[in-house]
């Protein structure tokens, strides 16, 4: 897996070397992450050797975010409480409103799942999270709108900015609720409300038709007519 932001590249490699404490479970493998700089810039470093330690600690803290991103991705149940908080309006702790990012709401989703895309360690801007809601949408997404959700994202505590710079990163709580998000619209809810055609199983198919039958046949025997 490989994700590229200017001139770093941040790949995740599996398969490299025996399990361990820190190896993902059942595979026999363990995950390393490698991370591939070509101009310090990108990390907020300046060149030449004096600056080694600190290109080094910003470089650990991509490895660690990604890493981050990748428990959490093998596991994203999110307790009712946290999914409250999120999903409706609520007061942040200095009294400021902070907006619901209501499920199944078209842009909300469009939105968590740009987020999820943008899963990468070196975090994202107004301008590469917007290009990816509006794809994600299909439809016009513009810049208040972008701003209006980055404020939405922030009061719910999901992302926070890196000081002195335009660029974003998830919290620990926003990585879960995108992916929780979008891994249950995406993998559960669109299957399930389109699970009476291909590709779902021809099982999953027969039985919906079954319970359908029967349905029917509980409105027959009640002699409730159809709606005209």
């Amino acid at each position: 897996m490989s994700r590229m932001r200017g001139n770093v590249q941040v790949r995740s490699l599996r398969g490299a070397g025996r399990s361990n404490a820190s190896g993902l479970p059942g595979d026999g493998r363990a995950l390393r992450i490698e991370t591939v700089v070509n101009s310090p810039d990108d990390l907020r470093c300046h060149r030449r050797l004096q600056h080694l330690d600190q290109l080094q600690t910003n470089a650990r803290a991509v490895n660690s975010r990604l890493l981050d991103t990748e428990r959490v991705g093998q596991g994203c149940v999110l307790a009712s409480p946290a999914f409250e908080r999120v999903a409706l309006s609520t007061l942040t702790a200095d009294g400021r409103r902070a907006p619901a990012l209501r499920f199944g709401d078209p842009r909300v989703m469009a939105l968590l799942g740009a987020l999820c895309v943008g899963l990468n360690a070196l975090g994202f801007t107004n301008r590469s999270l917007r290009a990816q809601v509006s794809r994600l949408l299909g439809a016009a997404y513009t810049v208040n709108q972008m701003s209006y959700d980055l404020g939405r994202l922030r009061l719910n505590g999901l992302i926070e900015r890196i000081p002195d710079t335009n660029t974003y990163v998830l919290t620990a709580d926003g990585q879960r609720v995108a992916i929780f998000y979008t891994k249950v619209h995406n993998r559960l809810l669109r299957p399930l409300l389109a699970a009476n055609k291909p590709p779902a199983p021809p099982e999953l198919r027969d039985a919906l038709r079954t319970i359908d039958q029967h349905v029917r046949g509980y409105i027959d025997h009640a002699r409730l007519k159809n709606a005209a």
